[in-house]
């Protein structure tokens, strides 16, 4: 994500909730995957739960993107 949209999300984690929420969503996210990339081997139930827990932090950063156009 660019500098210049976290900035913009730092300023509407106060006025717009949806924004907010999907914000923490993230960075949540990231620290979990974080962790598993961390391990030196995933068995097959941890590398079916990571590639989840992309997807569902992507599809929450396209959707902040969009809610952040009007914004703009």
């Amino acid at each position: 994500m660019e500098a210049k949209d976290i900035d913009l999300i730092k300023t509407l984690v106060g006025q717009d909730a949806e924004i907010s929420g999907l914000w923490d969503q993230h960075k949540e996210l990231k620290k979990i995957i974080d962790k598993f990339e961390k391990k030196g081997f995933l068995n097959e139930t941890e590398t079916l739960e990571l590639k989840e827990l992309k997807k569902k932090k992507l599809a929450g950063k396209t959707k902040l993107h969009l809610l952040l156009e009007k914004y703009k």
